[in-house]
């Protein structure tokens, strides 16, 4: 799949249309989309990322905030994958500046929406 230019989205993120976003799909985006996504915006946060890959995480969380992206949210199964898709992308660029606190912060925060066995899907992020 081709990703799209998810850096238009960067003027829809919003920490509290993030936080609205996260809590209505969490069960439905599945844990793996959740822990990128909170590790982005966890990340979003801190004074140890740069300028440049700050903005590429506003990107990130704005595509997926917006209703309107590539593959619309509200298809059935294949709707967040296109979320997912860019969440994983801008991840997989930033992974080596990620604090391991973020990482912790972020699968405690997924302790609240999925049980243990959900969660063992994050033990393959990239795959």
């Amino acid at each position: 799949m081709e990703l799209p230019d998810f850096m238009s989205y960067a003027n829809k993120f919003s920490q509290s249309e993030f936080v609205e976003k996260i809590s209505r799909i969490a069960k439905r985006a599945g844990a793996k989309l959740v822990y990128a996504a909170l590790i982005l915006f966890y990340t979003l946060q801190s004074d140890k990322i740069s300028t440049k890959d700050k903005a590429i995480i506003i990107g990130a969380l704005g595509y997926m905030i917006s209703p309107l992206d590539v593959v619309p949210d509200a298809i059935p199964i294949v709707g967040l994958s296109d979320d997912l898709a860019v969440l994983l992308y801008v991840l997989k660029k930033v992974w080596t500046d990620i604090d391991p606190e973020i990482k912790s912060r972020a699968r405690e925060k997924l302790s609240k929406w999925f049980d243990e066995d959900e969660i063992s899907e994050i033990d393959n992020l990239f795959d």
